[in-house]
């Protein structure tokens, strides 16, 4: 498995993180199967988050994992916070710290490699979250911190008070979710492609070390499905399956190949609690696709050059 750093930070993690969102709905040999297959894969960045089953996830996949001491240190574990499930988002220094105690309760575990703030509130206050912060990378609760689905501006604004490096951003993208590429690739053409929607996020978190963590990196639209092997993307899947074909690896190596390829260094989030899938995901990592290919996989998807 090839590695990167995250973000500024000093800490290595591989290039594909294991998202753990479906992980409660396994049964315990399931599970323990699946964890065992992730470490054994050389995949061992596992991304929660407080509200994935309403914390049952966490503590399905801890008991998974038979969580002690020298299991935790062969993993990473990050997750997220602030969100108040059909109620509000909450990024108070008192609703963080409690919540980080409850996911450290249900990981087993004494701290976290990282803490990210899952979307942002509209009721902010800077040095609420510093204050956070500080707290609990002094208590050694958290290591690193990052922030989820937030744009440059938002983030400038936790940066007036936060000290600690934001290391990275979890922003939704794939082929057939790229509205952070063609905003760029459109820039000041009169066309749906080229309206900027998240403030030039890609461009921003490129400029100031800050990873990019793409979520659904298999779907199309807000949960509109996977694109893969759909009769609503001929010409992609077309294309994706003749590079599947040349490089004798799996369609979503190659979904997952494109969004690796990109100099940006995202490290894509999957969602799989398929052991095999999970592998040729993971082969991602091996392979590097052309310019040109990657090109002509952006066209497939639907998406014009200027």
């Amino acid at each position: 498995m090839r590695h990167q750093n995250l973000g500024a930070t000093q800490l290595k993690v591989p290039v594909v993180a294991v998202g753990c969102m479906r992980v409660s709905g396994m049964d315990k040999a399931a599970a323990e199967s699946f964890v065992k297959t992730a470490l054994d894969l050389g995949a061992n960045f596992f991304d929660h988050a407080d509200i994935y089953g309403r914390g049952s996830c966490e503590e399905v996949f801890a008991q998974a994992a038979g969580m002690n001491a020298s299991v935790r240190e062969k993993m990473i574990i990050q997750s997220k916070c602030g969100i108040v499930p059909g109620k509000m988002f909450d990024f108070s220094k008192e609703h963080i710290l409690k919540s980080v105690d409850g996911i450290l309760k249900r990981l087993r575990s004494e701290y976290l490699d990282v803490l990210l703030l899952h979307r942002p509130d509209a009721l902010v206050e800077p040095e609420e979250v510093a204050a956070a912060f500080d707290a609990l990378e002094t208590s050694g609760k958290v290591r690193h911190f990052g922030v989820s689905n937030q744009n440059p501006m938002q983030i400038e604004l936790l940066k007036t008070c936060v000290k600690q490096p934001i290391a990275a951003n979890q922003l939704q993208f794939s082929i057939a979710h790229a509205g952070m590429i063609s905003s760029g690739i459109n820039v000041n053409m009169l066309t749906d492609a080229a309206a900027m929607r998240d403030g030039s996020a890609l461009d921003y978190c490129r400029v100031n070390k800050i990873t990019i963590q793409p979520w659904s990196p298999f779907q199309h639209g807000y949960f509109g499905g996977v694109f893969l092997d759909r009769d609503k993307f001929p010409e992609l899947n077309k294309v994706i399956d003749r590079l599947a074909e040349k490089y004798n690896v799996a369609n979503t190596t190659i979904a997952i190949a494109w969004i690796l390829r990109h100099p940006a260094r995202m490290q894509p989030v999957t969602g799989t609690t398929n052991e095999r899938r999970l592998s040729d995901i993971m082969k991602a990592a091996d392979i590097e696709i052309t310019r040109e290919e990657w090109y002509e996989v952006y066209k497939a998807a639907g998406n014009n050059l200027p």
